[in-house]
């Protein structure tokens, strides 16, 4: 019964994977120049709005992580 259980689930797997081995060709790039430079523009605006993320992630990190032990100081009166 197990290697009936294990032959079944086999087949089924490779039975459903069969189709994705089916397209073996190679897919052709159409992609000009524009379109490239379109995609650059988009990577060059996530990298602008991630760097200042990562400034104030990182400042927050470390006001966190300072020691906040200092003692109170007594202002004399006049």
């Amino acid at each position: 019964m197990k290697a009936s259980t294990v032959k079944n689930t086999l087949m089924m797997t490779l039975g459903t994977a069969s189709s994705a081995f089916a397209a073996s060709g190679g897919r052709e790039d159409n992609s000009g120049i524009f379109v490239w430079i379109f995609l650059g523009f988009c990577a060059l605006i996530v990298v602008v709005q991630v760097v200042p993320a990562l400034l104030l992630f990182f400042g927050l990190a470390k006001g966190l992580s300072k020691n906040k032990a200092a003692e109170p100081e007594t202002v004399k009166s006049r």
